[in-house]
């Protein structure tokens, strides 16, 4: 049996790193976008077809603070149409600011055991894993 698609989308990077290395230990093929079009998970959807798609997000406050951005009104207004957006065609929508990274894994293995997408307990090969 093949083990489940999830890929991990979403501005936090490190959480989307963190969150597939801990879902292919569970057994899942997990991947994520590094790319900002991952803002854009409905591409993720027609191109990767994955079994289960997991928005992480932080508040624009929190990643505008990380990287010294100031965002501007109208910057702010198309980057919460994008997250709309996003919410729209996700599995799995995780906000992360006030999350540690366990509490992460703990919210989507719930949210995975929910959906009846269980890890391959086999062999595990990662051949076609590689992060985009």
């Amino acid at each position: 049996m093949e083990a489940p698609r999830v890929v991990v989308v979403g501005p936090d990077a490190a959480g989307k790193t963190e969150l597939v290395k801990r879902l292919r230990a569970l057994g899942y093929n997990a991947r994520s976008c590094a790319q900002d079009h991952s803002y854009v998970p409905d591409m993720w959807q027609r191109i990767a077809r994955p079994d289960f798609l997991i928005y992480l997000d932080a508040r624009l406050e929190t990643i505008g603070r990380r990287r010294a951005i100031d965002w501007g009104q109208q910057r702010l207004d198309k980057l919460n149409a994008r997250l709309a957006h996003a919410r729209a065609h996700c599995d799995l929508y995780l906000p992360t600011d006030d999350l540690a990274p366990p509490e992460v894994v703990d919210r989507v293995q719930t949210a995975l055991s929910r959906a009846g997408i269980l890890p391959d307990q086999g062999e595990r090969t990662y051949d076609s894993m590689d992060d985009v």
